[in-house]
């Protein structure tokens, strides 16, 4: 199985998809010439030429309105923008537009359009490059939100955005581009809503997504030095959630922490808290945690930047804290 990095395991769904499907076409600032900001689209101008790789101007609202008027019309666009704070500049041809076409005109419409993004932080990017903003997405009915964090999932996720007839926002994460691992030789596709759990456990079920699932596995893996088994579960579709999974592993662990990069006030950590504690909650022997950044504006200075995103040690002692819980009421 070859080692593959996230950014080309990307650029490979692209030209699979480019190649099957003569609709699909990409759309953004500097994707072409220069190849994207991180990458993605090195060499597909070559490939494909400026009709299928459109480089655009400066203006985030157009390069998204255009991908949606494109996808009304028969499209399958990939709109790439550069951060995901940028998206603030979209969100009306997104919420008001994208999102409710299908359904405002009775499903004779479809908006098959992928909006690729990156958020997160690791570089020091300061308030206005770095933040993490999923939530406002999955607070959008009629989107459906994606954020893998390895190469394989990169790579099947991004191709099934491609081929769903719905608009999709495909958050890629800065801190993830140069991630190596084993991407399958032999094409595919990975559902969409389907979580996946990265590693099993039996003491307590720890749920992530996106570079925060880097996290969840190291703090599993120290832990279980101390013979403390963490079930780790990889969301990788946030709409629609896959609540069914977090429910089966909670069932059998009877805890859970929800993990995410993330400001705490609002993430999907609350929704997921409060699907389990619904469902489960006579099932629970400690109430669930969440582990999240502070809710402030993000630092440019990276030393200070490392003080306000979740860390191992907030992990572990929110673990921990589930496993006291349960010693109290065991005594």
């Amino acid at each position: 199985m070859p080692i593959m990095m996230y950014r080309d395991a990307l650029r490979r769904a692209l030209y699979e998809e480019m190649k099957a499907d003569p609709r699909v076409f990409v759309l953004g600032e500097d994707i072409g010439l220069y190849g994207g900001a991180y990458a993605v689209t090195k060499g597909l101008l070559e490939e494909f030429g400026p009709d299928r790789i459109r480089d655009t101007p400066m203006s985030e609202a157009a390069i998204v309105g255009a991908a949606i008027g494109a996808a009304m019309i028969g499209g399958r666009p990939v709109a790439e923008i550069m951060y995901v704070d940028f998206m603030t500049l979209t969100m009306d041809q997104i919420v008001n537009q994208a999102a409710k076409i299908h359904f405002m005109f009775g499903g004779q419409i479809k908006v098959p359009c992928v909006i690729r993004t990156q958020q997160g932080t690791g570089r020091g990017a300061g308030a206005q490059h770095s933040q993490s903003l999923e939530s406002w997405f999955i607070h959008t009915p009629g989107l459906k939100v994606v954020a893998p964090s390895t190469p394989a999932d990169a790579y099947g996720l991004l191709r099934a955005s491609i081929q769903d007839d719905n608009p999709v926002i495909f958050l890629e994460h800065k801190g993830l581009y140069a991630v190596k691992d084993d991407v399958p030789e032999d094409p595919f596709v990975t559902p969409l809503g389907v979580a996946d759990v990265k590693r099993t456990g039996s003491d307590v079920t720890l749920i992530s997504y996106s570079r925060t699932m880097q996290l969840a596995l190291e703090v599993a893996t120290q832990l279980e030095q101390r013979d403390i088994s963490v079930e780790v579960i990889d969301l990788r579709t946030l709409q629609p959630l896959d609540i069914d999974t977090v429910l089966r592993s909670v069932e059998k662990t009877r805890r859970a922490v929800v993990l995410h990069e993330a400001v705490m006030t609002g993430g999907l950590g609350a929704e997921v808290s409060a699907r389990i504690t619904e469902a489960l909650f006579h099932r629970l022997l400690s109430p669930v945690r969440r582990v999240a950044a502070a809710d402030v504006p993000l630092p440019a200075n990276v030393a200070l930047e490392k003080y306000v995103v979740p860390n191992a040690d907030q992990v572990i002692r929110a673990i921990e804290e589930t496993l006291a819980v349960k010693q109290q009421i065991a005594r």
